[in-house]
């Protein structure tokens, strides 16, 4: 009798300690999925922020409203950094603590993410599939850490030799801004350049939030650079080009995926026509055509009252993507389930022309490719399917 009472003790004390390990697991409860996701919605990326939290809501009523997830719902909750790190880190302390995220998906802005990660590592919260093709979004090697997007790096790399062979492109120089994402630019355009035996001509830097680019445009121009690499966003790439066409100046002009978006052509105009820039998924006009494509930017419409954006894109494929990949994880979704579900299979390509994406247990980046499109008469179209190094 003494022993069966034993046994009972120890079987009630491995139960007890199996269950809060359950129990425990973050944002997820018997029938529903918490994600968090950071996004500028006050600040200077609040034009990509907006349809992009847009893309992600709309696939996950589309979710929900199909049944949800393996039996749970999804619940979205998006908080406004700013593209302010500091602000980030306190909206990430809240989505853990308070809102006790199960992982944080598709946030903006790489000094943003690089704040937030330390707080969701330290509980065990996946960092996924952010709008940044910063290297530290997937290096070194973190079990929690998830990209999707085409370095920059690559992208420039990939896109200058592209340049050089297709477009007649033989002197380059370079226009960043001066931070870690400008330095990405400036370190792919020269690694490319290095490996067709060129260098770059000219550099100039401008800092975040300028508005005169006249100098360095002075200064390019001088150089008798024939192509311009653009370590730009949005608003400083309309300002280098505009002011080039002022001053008479017409170099062809290359930019990466943070530059590749429907509001430079909106906002810039006619002047913006000639811009080459290299990414992966494509921006959704309602006249594509693809009719996947129209359907959906027609859907997109009808709920938020707006035309989709690239970004909207974006978000809806972020989206997706932690959908396929927690119904892959089955019924008994943890952190662990989850990524070995990311890290098991590719997956395939979607509407908006996006590569396959495809992760492993030692490559947490699911894409290096991009393809090169251009703005033709007020459209960016692609010119290019999808290139390497």
């Amino acid at each position: 009798m003494k022993n069966f009472k034993m046994k009972l003790a120890l079987l009630a004390t491995a139960a007890t300690l199996a269950w809060p390990a359950q129990a425990q697991q973050l944002g997820v409860t018997k029938d529903q999925i918490v994600v968090g996701s950071l996004q500028d919605l006050s600040g200077p990326l609040a034009g990509f922020s907006k349809p992009a939290k847009n893309g992600m809501q709309m696939r996950v009523d589309e979710i929900n409203a199909a049944g949800g997830v393996n039996g749970r719902k999804i619940k979205l909750i998006v908080e406004d950094s700013g593209y302010d790190p500091k602000k980030g880190l306190l909206a990430a302390q809240k989505l853990v603590q308070q809102d006790k995220i199960f992982a944080m998906i598709g946030s903006i802005g790489t000094a943003v993410a690089m704040a937030s990660m330390p707080i969701l590592f330290e509980k065990n919260i996946p960092h996924l599939f952010p709008l940044t093709g910063a290297r530290e979004m997937y290096e070194p090697l973190n079990k929690l850490k998830f990209s999707f997007a085409a370095p920059y790096y690559d992208q420039i790399r990939i896109g200058v030799k592209w340049m050089a062979k297709e477009q007649g492109s033989k002197k380059f120089c370079i226009i960043y801004q001066d931070d870690e994402y400008g330095l990405e630019v400036l370190r792919g355009a020269e690694d490319g350049l290095k490996d067709i035996g060129q260098t770059l001509a000219e550099k100039t830097t401008f800092k975040r939030a300028a508005t005169d680019f006249s100098a360095q445009v002075a200064k390019m121009k001088g150089a008798g650079c024939d192509t311009v690499v653009m370590g730009t966003i949005i608003r400083e790439a309309i300002g280098t080009i505009a002011t080039a066409r002022k001053m008479g100046w017409n170099p062809q002009f290359l930019g990466c995926s943070a530059s590749y978006t429907d509001l430079i052509h909106k906002l810039g105009g006619p002047a913006m026509n000639g811009l080459f820039a290299m990414h992966q998924v494509g921006v959704p006009y309602p006249d594509d055509a693809s009719k996947n494509v129209r359907d959906w930017a027609a859907a997109y419409k009808a709920q938020f009252k707006e035309d989709p954006g690239l970004f909207s894109a974006y978000g809806y494929v972020i989206a997706d993507l932690f959908y396929q990949t927690a119904k892959r994880a089955g019924p008994n979704l943890s952190t662990e389930t989850f990524v070995k579900a990311l890290e098991s299979a590719p997956f395939p390509r979607d509407m908006f022309g996006s590569p396959e994406y495809s992760f492993t247990a030692t490559q947490h980046l699911g894409n290096r490719k991009s393809r090169a499109s251009q703005i033709q008469n007020g459209k960016w179209v692609a010119v290019t399917d999808y290139l390497t190094n």
